[in-house]
């Protein structure tokens, strides 16, 4: 039986790709190309080194990628949730909210160049994937 193993990419509409590939090699530190930006993962990954990707349908009433009106919202692992708020912050980046933490990570999330409201994830991974 095929199935699903995980996410393949995200692709997304922008007004101007030069613009919104420049704004998060910049901002995110994306290392940009001429398709976008790869990120790279073994297909097996040793338990200890486990990182999740999540799927999430929200109900079409959701408020939660507000103040941005898109579809659809990507969550970007990061390192140093505070410390990359701080510079963004500095950089003029609109930040949207206040940092959450929780067991599994830290949330913060920005506005990008083209109105879309993005989460950063700094995770904790110890006990993500106990059941």
């Amino acid at each position: 039986m095929k199935k699903v193993t995980g996410i393949g990419g995200i692709f997304f509409k922008c007004k101007d790709t030069a613009v919104t590939k420049a704004w998060y090699e910049k901002h995110l530190g994306l290392p940009v190309d001429d398709y976008g930006c790869t990120f790279w993962q073994a297909d097996s990954v040793a338990l200890d080194k486990k990182a999740s990707q999540q799927w999430s349908p929200f109900k079409k009433d959701s408020n939660y990628f507000e103040p941005g009106e898109q579809e659809f919202m990507i969550n970007y692992r990061v390192h140093d949730l505070h410390g990359l708020i701080n510079e963004l912050r500095e950089n003029d980046v609109e930040i949207a909210g206040d940092i959450q933490e929780f067991d599994y990570g830290k949330f913060g999330w920005i506005i990008d160049c083209d109105g879309r409201k993005v989460e950063l994830w700094e995770p904790i991974n110890e006990h993500l994937f106990e059941k």
